[in-house]
C-alpha cells in the first residue's frame, strides 16, 4: 500500500516537471515564433521556468539571433552603402556627359566662328577623355577587389621610375603652380613589386596632387630600419582630419560639391594595390601638410 502511495506520488511529480518543461518550451517555441514573423515584444527567448539544459539550448538559439541581426545590419549598411556609390558614379558620369552634350548643340549652329567651333571641340575632347578615364577608373577598382587584377613579383629600382615620372609630369606642375621638391636617395637596393602597378600608385599619387594639392609638393624616397618608403607631401589647407581617415575609401572626394573633376577612385586604387603587394600605406595630416606614404618591407 505504501509502495503504491510513493509510486503515485513519484509520478505525480515526473509528471509535474514534465509538465513545467513542456509548458517552457512550448512558450519558448511562441516566442520564436513571434519573432519571425516580426510581432514579437522583445528580441530574444527567454526561459520562464528553471532549466540547465534547456537554458544552453535558447542561449545557443539567442546566439544565432544575434548572428542574424548582425548579418542583416550588415546587409542594410552595405544596401545604402552600394545606393550612395550608384549616385556617386552616376553624377560623376553625368557630369563629363552633360558638358559633351552641351558643347555638340552649340557647335550645331551654323553660323558659329571657326575659332569658337575648334574651342568647343577641344573641351568636348578632354571631357571625353576624363570620362574615359572614369571608366576605366572604374574596371580597374572592380578587377582589384575581385582579385582578378594580375600582380607580377619582379625586383624594381624605386629611384630611376620615380624620377622619370617626375619628369614626365614636370609641365603638368608648372600649370598647377606647384614647386615641387625632391628628396631622392640614390643607388638603393631593388624591392619586390610589380612595376607598372608601382607606376600606377606613382601616377595616382601625382594625379592626386595635382587635383588637390597647393604649394610646395614634397617627394621622398627614403631607406631607414623598416625599409625603403616613398611619400608626397603637398599643402592641403582645406583638408581636416576627419577626411584622412576616409581618403581611401572608394568614392571619397573632399570636393563636397562633387565638380566632376574627381572620382574618388585614385586614392582607393592605391589602396588596393598596396594590398596586392603588400605594400605598406599610410596618410597624415600635419599642419596643413597632407602626406601619403608607401613603405616597402625589409625582406
Amino acid at each position: 500500500m505504501i509502495a503504491a502511495v510513493l509510486f503515485g506520488l513519484l509520478a505525480a511529480a515526473l509528471g509535474w516537471l514534465l509538465w513545467r518543461k513542456n509548458r517552457a518550451l512550448w512558450r519558448a517555441a511562441k516566442e520564436l515564433s513571434e519573432l519571425r514573423h516580426g510581432s514579437g515584444s522583445g528580441n530574444r527567448l527567454r526561459l520562464h521556468e528553471p532549466d540547465s539544459a534547456l537554458e544552453e539550448l535558447l542561449a545557443q538559439v539567442n546566439s544565432l539571433l544575434e548572428d542574424k541581426e548582425a548579418e542583416q545590419r550588415s546587409l542594410r549598411a552595405q544596401e545604402l552603402e552600394l545606393r550612395r556609390q550608384i549616385a556617386n558614379i552616376s553624377h560623376d558620369l553625368r557630369t563629363p556627359l552633360t558638358s559633351i552634350l552641351g558643347y555638340l548643340q552649340l557647335l550645331e549652329q551654323e553660323d558659329l566662328p571657326p575659332k569658337d567651333r575648334q574651342e568647343g571641340l577641344d573641351i568636348i575632347r578632354g571631357r571625353a577623355l576624363a570620362l574615359q578615364s572614369m571608366i576605366t577608373s572604374f574596371y580597374d577598382l572592380s578587377r582589384l577587389e575581385a582579385g582578378e587584377y594580375p600582380i607580377q613579383r619582379e625586383r624594381v629600382q624605386l629611384y630611376p621610375l620615380l624620377a622619370e615620372l617626375l619628369a614626365d609630369f614636370y609641365s603638368d606642375f608648372e600649370a598647377a603652380g606647384l614647386t615641387v621638391e625632391l628628396a631622392l636617395e640614390e643607388h638603393l637596393p631593388p624591392v619586390w613589386g610589380d612595376r607598372s602597378a608601382i607606376l600606377r600608385l606613382f601616377t595616382n599619387l601625382i594625379q592626386n596632387v595635382l587635383k588637390h594639392g597647393s604649394g610646395v609638393l614634397t617627394v621622398r624616397l627614403a631607406d631607414g630600419h623598416a625599409g625603403q618608403s616613398v611619400s608626397f607631401t603637398n599643402d592641403a589647407p582645406d583638408l581636416t582630419q576627419e577626411d584622412v581617415t576616409h581618403v581611401f575609401d572608394r568614392f571619397f572626394t573632399a570636393d563636397k560639391m562633387r565638380s566632376g573633376q574627381n572620382t574618388g577612385l585614385g586614392l582607393a586604387i592605391v589602396r588596393e594595390l598596396s594590398r596586392r603587394m603588400e605594400i605598406g600605406l599610410s596618410a597624415r595630416l600635419d599642419q596643413g601638410r597632407f602626406t601619403v606614404e608607401l613603405q616597402w618591407q625589409t625582406r
